[in-house]
């Protein structure tokens, strides 16, 4: 593929203080720790989560003690104040979670990591289950009034629980395996991606990371760098792109695999093959 060749490589800045991506071969990485600045904006991810979550409760408060005393209740003020607490959530979680690939928890500590992955939907629930107690519990209105109040809490606030859940919570032991693999197999800790990408790959021949995109470029850095550039995992059929690709042989890809601690274990089975999802997921999202 003629074309695969003219994406450029760009190396990401390494942190003052932070050791140079590749700069040593080890056979194993260290636990994983993230980069200063993935830490530092996970720091800000949730303070402004915590921010909004705190409106969307106070939202909650003022709507239970105020707009629900009043006779008769206001309904454009009551549909409204639900609406903008379950924005509030929302945009709450979806910071938390963000910050939550940047900075993961450990499975170690079995209560934090729940809490730590779970904390948008924790919120969302106590953001809206009193509110719709109260609303269909209400005298003060009407059966169509309470229908209409209590359908819209509940839609938005079951959106909200549901966007608040994280279906696959990152680790530390799932980040330490990952540079684990590639340390073990490359000598080290030097991975590649996309911009519009959503996982990193061992080499920079892979089809993947070749496909066309909006600014020609392959980026290249430490795991812990691909991650702060918001990619979620290394590819799931790395083995199949090492030994196709990378130059790498099926009896070394087998050491690595056989090396890998056993938290490993505990990963979702993915498969050899590329699933749908994989298939595509360094395809250029359309903006």
């Amino acid at each position: 593929m003629a074309e695969q060749r003219k994406k450029k490589v760009v190396r990401v800045e390494t942190p003052a203080g932070q050791a140079e991506a590749g700069s040593t071969t080890t056979t194993a990485a260290p636990a994983w720790t993230p980069t200063p600045e993935a830490k530092q904006k996970a720091t800000r991810f949730r303070l402004i989560a915590g921010g909004l979550w705190l409106l969307a409760i106070a939202g909650e408060a003022f709507t239970i003690f105020w707009v629900l005393r009043q006779v008769p209740v206001v309904m454009w003020l009551l549909i409204t104040l639900i609406v903008v607490i379950g924005a509030l959530a929302i945009g709450g979680s979806l910071l938390w979670k963000q910050a939550n690939r940047l900075d993961p928890a450990s499975k170690e500590d079995k209560v934090r990591f729940f809490v730590q992955n779970q904390l948008g939907a924790i919120i969302a629930v106590i953001a809206f289950l009193p509110l719709i107690i109260l609303i269909f519990t209400n005298k003060d209105m009407d059966g169509k009034q309470k229908a209409l109040a209590g359908i819209i809490a509940i839609v938005i606030g079951g959106g909200a629980i549901a966007l608040g859940v994280d279906y696959a919570p990152p680790s530390v032991e799932q980040y330490t395996e990952e540079s684990n693999i590639v340390a073990q197999l490359t000598g080290e800790d030097l991975v590649y991606w996309t911009k519009s990408g959503k996982v990193f790959h061992v080499c920079e021949d892979v089809p993947d990371v070749n496909k066309e995109s909006q600014d020609g470029t392959i980026y290249k850095g430490t795991v812990a760098q691909a991650h702060a550039a918001g990619k979620d995992r290394l590819v799931s059929y790395w083995e199949r792109e090492a030994v196709n690709y990378c130059g790498y042989t099926q009896e070394q890809v087998d050491a690595v695999k056989a090396d890998v601690d056993a938290p490993a274990n505990e990963a979702p089975a993915e498969g050899d093959e590329p699933s749908d999802e994989d298939a595509t997921e360094e395809t250029p999202a359309a903006e």
